[in-house]
């Protein structure tokens, strides 16, 4: 039994609590980043918890708090040329279409009692078990001495500690967003290596394994459900999230 496993938290749901499992597909990040928040507004009216599975159009995002006039300055974003968007959560850049990515909407009284820091600790206990079900040894950086904590512009360059390292290198990255009665979490796990960017960060090519987004998205599942003991139920968008998300992009158009 490694550590992880060892001091597995379990999220404060009844046993076999049913979440909504919507598994997107490819899409823009203008598209990813709108379902996000709008299944995120539609948990704080049903309290049905939903898991989502989807991938990219070659494109990045940004924090919250940046404003994309400043990021079109750098270098690295020319290749992109307009498809990006922004996070409703934190962070710095994010490049996508090498990887594949899950959101998270729960209650908060999941996590009562717990720091934002251990919140994160409980969470990604289902992707710990998505590494080593790969074979991997997945720790934390705060796990690991020889890492050194830093912010960065772009997310794949910046530690913090409960981001996850394979070998020491950092895999993928994690955000939440909270309101008084839901927590909303998303990240992001890359899945081919990038040799024309090396703010793209690591991949599991880079770790030696080889991994299609079909069985990427059955892993992500299976390691969620087992990880929480709950019941992942397909889903698509009710015909009200399909408006707002239709009408979202009339307006970006």
């Amino acid at each position: 039994m490694t550590l992880w496993q060892s001091k597995i938290l379990m999220l404060d749901l009844n046993n076999k609590t049913k979440f909504r499992l919507i598994r997107s597909g490819t899409l823009s990040a203008q598209e990813n980043m709108v379902i996000d928040r709008i299944l995120f507004e539609s948990f704080s009216q049903t309290k049905v918890p939903v898991f989502r599975v989807y991938s990219w159009k070659k494109s990045f995002t940004f924090g919250i708090s940046d404003e994309i006039t400043k990021l079109k300055e750098k270098e690295e974003l020319i290749p992109y040329q307009e498809n990006y968007a922004k996070r409703m959560t934190g962070g710095g850049i994010l490049f996508h279409g090498h990887d594949i990515s899950y959101s998270l909407s729960i209650p908060s009284s999941c996590m009562q009692g717990l720091s934002v820091k251990e919140s994160y600790e409980k969470i990604c206990q289902f992707l710990l078990r998505f590494y080593a079900n790969l074979g991997l040894n997945p720790s934390y950086a705060k796990d690991d001495t020889t890492v050194y904590k830093s912010k960065n512009v772009f997310c794949q360059l910046g530690f913090e500690d409960y981001d996850i390292l394979i070998d020491g290198k950092k895999m993928g990255g994690n955000a939440q967003r909270r309101t008084k009665e839901s927590i909303f979490q998303h990240g992001s796990i890359g899945l081919v290596a990038l040799d024309e960017n090396l703010h793209t960060g690591n991949s599991l090519e880079d770790v030696g394994i080889t991994l299609s987004m079909q069985e990427a998205t059955r892993q992500l599942i299976h390691s969620f459900e087992t990880t929480f003991n709950v019941v992942l139920e397909d889903s698509i968008l009710t015909n009200e999230e399909k408006e707002q998300l239709e009408a979202v992009k009339a307006k970006e158009a």
